[in-house]
């Protein structure tokens, strides 16, 4: 599946209301986790809006299990989309929608990036307090 391209998957800044930061909660394996990483060209040229469009699509992917997102201070930026069954990690690249912002960011968006798909067989979580 590496041969895909691929769009932003969420929010190009968590600008708005504070909001409590913490990873997509631990799933009972085996799942699926396509590992975004990026780095942009200048200037937004649509990209905050059509991440949001992405991130509200993939939402209804059946199977969807949720999005991190990470920025280094170097604008390295990685996104992880966490899938319950391989049916959904495809359907996903498949979508129209996705597909032309994922040309739209091999045109305009990002110098570089790669894709890793891998399937989740251990999982395990912390939160303090618990």
């Amino acid at each position: 599946m590496s041969d895909h391209g691929v769009a932003p998957v969420g929010p190009e800044s968590s600008a708005g209301p504070a909001r409590t930061v913490r990873p997509v909660p631990v799933v009972e394996p085996p799942y699926y986790a396509a590992v975004f990483t990026s780095v942009r060209t200048p200037g937004d040229n649509g990209y905050g809006a059509t991440a949001e469009r992405m991130s509200e699509l993939v939402r209804e992917i059946p199977g969807f299990l949720g999005e991190d997102f990470a920025t280094s201070e170097s604008g390295l930026r990685i996104t992880v989309a966490y899938f319950r069954h391989e049916e959904g990690l495809k359907e996903w690249a498949a979508n129209g929608e996705h597909r032309a912002a994922q040309r739209r960011g091999r045109a305009e968006w990002y110098e570089s990036y790669s894709l890793h798909v891998a399937k989740v067989e251990r999982s395990h979580g912390f939160e303090r307090g618990e």
